[in-house]
């Protein structure tokens, strides 16, 4: 379909448009395609754009994952098709390793997830998930003992709060980018970005180091999703604001 840009919901109708490409592609579920739609309902209660909240929490991010010894992120198909050349770009500035890890498990799917990113020019784990996260019982668990499995910090975009929970109860530092700061994964996470997964990754590219630096350690996570709450609140029930957005 050709999504004019003058069209007010240009960018909402491209990522539906690339979702269902992917899912042609076998990379994206049915699933992904449902949890989508609950994603854009909450990007559009935040204005489409990275707040204040959103901005703070990407700082504390950045700041984390490069103090970390052994950080990894985790992408799904979602991932792959809405953040997947941002997500290499932040990959290859810093070092950062990337793991495939799907929760509808398929060796054809997480092989597809790995091909797409070696395309787009960035070799990524998954294909040798040779461990498993203790207390997951779905195929969620499964993840390479080189990567996910022996991180100090995981970033899971897009994901299930049983995830998050088992990952915390593993040790590990969990940052969620996940536009519903209501969710599980939102409450589990030691730093909940509540903002679209792309806009994400292309604020952690752009950001200077001052932009970050020592944000991590004065960076209070319920405090902040307490913002991006009151945030969504006062801007549903106010139609002056709604009007100016």
């Amino acid at each position: 379909m050709e999504v004019p840009k003058s069209h007010p919901r240009y960018e909402s109708l491209k990522k539906r448009e690339t979702l269902l490409s992917f899912y042609e592609k076998g990379i994206v579920t049915v699933s992904g395609l449902i949890s989508q739609g609950r994603g854009e309902a909450f990007d559009y209660l935040i204005g489409e754009k990275s707040q204040e909240f959103s901005v703070e929490a990407e700082r504390a991010a950045v700041d984390k994952l490069l103090k970390s010894k052994k950080a990894v992120i985790s992408v799904n198909g979602n991932a792959a098709a809405l953040a997947g050349p941002e997500i290499v770009k932040f990959s290859k500035k810093f070092g950062i390793t990337v793991e495939a890890n799907i929760f509808y498990w398929s060796k054809e799917r997480i092989e597809r997830i790995v091909a797409f990113f070696r395309e787009i020019g960035l070799e990524i784990l998954g294909l040798n998930q040779d461990a498993i996260i203790p207390g997951l019982d779905s195929n969620r668990g499964k993840c390479e003992r080189n990567g996910i499995f022996s991180s100090d910090t995981v970033v899971i975009p897009l994901e299930d709060g049983d995830r998050a929970e088992a990952l915390k109860r593993m040790g590990k530092f969990v940052i969620a980018i996940d536009l519903n700061p209501l969710s599980r994964t939102s409450r589990f996470a030691d730093i909940s970005i509540v903002d679209d997964v792309q806009r994400t990754f292309n604020n952690f590219v752009n950001f200077k180091q001052a932009d970050f630096i020592d944000h991590a350690a004065s960076f209070d996570n319920s405090r902040n999703l307490a913002n991006a709450i009151s945030f969504i609140g006062k801007r549903a029930t106010s139609i002056k604001e709604w009007n100016s957005q």
